[in-house]
């Protein structure tokens, strides 16, 4: 079985939230901060793939904002691009199962999470 990985900031509100989740469910995990550990372009450019640029962007971070309206028009290559030079931009937090995006943000959406990680084992 390999280990859950959840990037992420660690003062993020969000972020402290899920991982409390995932310690009252008994699931290992491993928390990566994406400040001091930026992801790589080939880990975010699978993500993406995975996803979609358009979920995973965090589009209540100061970093999204100070792009302006530019941004709108861009496609996924270019938000790879943006996400592999600002790791802030990233929508938070990430769970990554066996090296493949499986989940971005946490809203206590607790039975699809679990669910989620239990087909993934």
């Amino acid at each position: 079985m390999s280990t859950l990985q959840v990037y992420g900031i660690p003062n993020c509100g969000t972020c402290k939230k899920a991982i409390a989740w995932l310690e009252r469910h008994d699931i290992a995990y491993t928390f990566v901060n994406t400040k001091e550990h930026p992801p790589t372009r080939d880990a975010i450019a699978a993500w993406v793939n995975a996803l979609g640029a358009k979920p995973m962007r965090n589009t209540s971070g100061q970093s999204y904002r100070a792009l302006g309206d530019v941004k709108q028009d861009w496609d996924d290559a270019q938000w790879i691009d943006a996400f592999s030079q600002d790791a802030m931009l990233l929508k938070r937090p990430l769970f990554v199962k066996a090296g493949k995006a499986v989940l971005v943000g946490f809203r206590a959406q607790e039975a699809d999470l679990l669910a989620l990680l239990k087909d993934q084992n």
